[in-house]
């Protein structure tokens, strides 16, 4: 299929230029000013944007935590990611303890297979790995997966020791994989949370009044020496508040290759939410959780200098009815985690560019080439270059977009964001070459995304 994109703003992380862009097979070939190409279809673009599409690199689809799994499978979330401009995620493959990390990311591909709708990476999550497995990694490095999740969280059953944390990276760092980490300090956490139990004190503001700004400042600290002592690059995931960010900015000032991304809820929603005492707090029940609003300002300062690489969704969908109630008496017991991998591009820009916070290019590179340059895909993805994957996304700045539980395309009953109004909206969207998304309808097919096999991370 061939396609000629007419008159296009074109907008990616280096460029801003009116042209048009002409496609096919699965790739842009063409790019000029007043196209006069044989089209099997021609989009009228004027008036709006064309920018790369996005890549997400922290999605929890079908995945499963406790009791329960995320309400989001490939099929819907893929649908919700493409109807915000999003063509790739990378999503999350979970290890058993004691499983081969193969058998985990065979795991994940079977989750996949027939329902994606844009293309799809995997992490692998490592929640064991003993000193003589380590060439496990190797393995894995050499079939496209290149990079690794560990937890400092989560005791008992996600988090990692220091020694597995340390031999993972250097491993890692030596075959070309990054490794990413959630850092917060468990064992404080879990003290914190227990001394809260036995108060009484059980309901859903409680998640966020037991995890402090400063244990996950701590075990920032603490990953980046462990990394700075194994000589490896590291990337912290979902950065929610200025003592952390702290510490990857004086480790990136040291010149050490620490990389860190954070998310729309911890730019745009804060830890007011937690004065409601009622369960509808638990919509708000995610790691780490929001944040006193004056870190915004130092997380939108990172953005804009280069000390956050990333924004991502950390989309983590369980319904407030049926799955958050799990834990209606005891609020440790709600599953973590909240939906986001729709309107992810739509809160950049109405809430990042047109508030002034970010310029239109900085926007394209923390949505979309800057994610796909750390984890192996660029310029395959990110970019809108000859040669590269026709992942396109027409956006009408002149748009709105209203924000609804009651239209969006996650599985889940709730959203963070009900009832906002934003600038801007998707109007079209195209994944390697195929109209996914029409003037706001999604056409796609279930099961056309592809699986990618990646490189070595670009900036490491």
């Amino acid at each position: 299929m061939s396609l000629l994109i007419k008159g296009a703003r074109v907008v990616t992380a280096a460029d801003d230029y009116v042209a048009d862009v002409y496609v096919a097979d699965g790739k842009v070939t063409t790019i000029g000013a007043a196209l006069d190409i044989p089209a099997d279809q021609v989009i009228d673009a004027s008036d709006c944007y064309l920018l790369p599409g996005g890549v997400d690199p922290h999605t929890h689809l079908a995945f499963s935590l406790a009791s329960t799994t995320t309400a989001d499978d490939y099929e819907s979330g893929t649908i919700a990611a493409a109807m915000g401009g999003t063509t790739t995620v990378v999503n999350f493959a979970q290890q058993r303890r004691g499983q081969h990390l193969r058998a985990a990311i065979d795991d994940g591909l079977a989750a996949a297979e027939g329902k994606a709708v844009i293309d799809y990476a995997q992490h692998i999550v490592i929640t064991d790995m003993a000193a003589e497995s380590l060439g496990e990694i190797d393995e894995l490095v050499d079939e496209g997966v290149t990079s690794i999740k560990m937890f400092m969280a989560y005791p008992g059953e996600l988090m990692v020791d220091d020694a597995t944390l340390f031999q993972v990276i250097e491993r890692a760092g030596q075959v070309g994989a990054l490794c990413c980490i959630h850092a917060e300090n468990g064992p404080v956490i879990d003290v914190l949370v227990r001394r809260a139990l036995a108060q009484g004190r059980t309901n859903p503001s409680w998640h966020g009044r037991t995890r402090p700004e400063l244990a996950e400042a701590e075990a920032t600290h603490r990953a980046i020496a462990l990394a700075e002592m194994a000589d490896a690059p590291v990337y912290f995931v979902h950065l929610s508040c200025a003592e952390a960010l702290q510490e990857v900015t004086g480790a990136r000032d040291r010149g050490r290759p620490v990389f860190a991304e954070t998310c729309p809820h911890y730019l745009f929603l804060d830890s007011s939410v937690y004065d409601d005492e009622s369960f509808d707090t638990a919509k708000y029940v995610l790691t780490p959780p929001l944040r006193p609003s004056h870190h915004q300002q130092h997380l939108w300062r990172g953005l804009r200098t280069d000390d956050l690489q990333v924004v991502s969704t950390d989309h983590c969908p369980f319904c407030l009815n049926g799955q958050k109630t799990i834990g209606a008496h005891d609020f440790s017991k709600i599953p973590n985690g909240g939906p986001g991998i729709e309107h992810r591009l739509q809160l950049m820009y109405s809430g990042g560019v047109v508030a002034g916070h970010l310029s239109l290019r900085r926007m394209v590179d923390v949505f979309s080439t800057t994610p796909a340059r750390l984890f192996g895909l660029f310029p395959r993805k990110g970019a809108i270059a000859v040669g590269s994957d026709a992942d396109l996304v027409i956006f009408d700045p002149n748009g709105s977009t209203t924000i609804s539980a009651e239209t969006h395309h996650m599985k889940v009953d709730y959203s963070m964001y009900e009832g906002w109004t934003l600038r801007g909206a998707v109007r079209s969207v195209i994944s390697a070459g195929r109209p996914v998304v029409v003037d706001g309808l999604f056409v796609g097919k279930h099961g056309a995304g592809r699986y990618l096999r990646r490189e070595q991370s670009g900036q490491l």
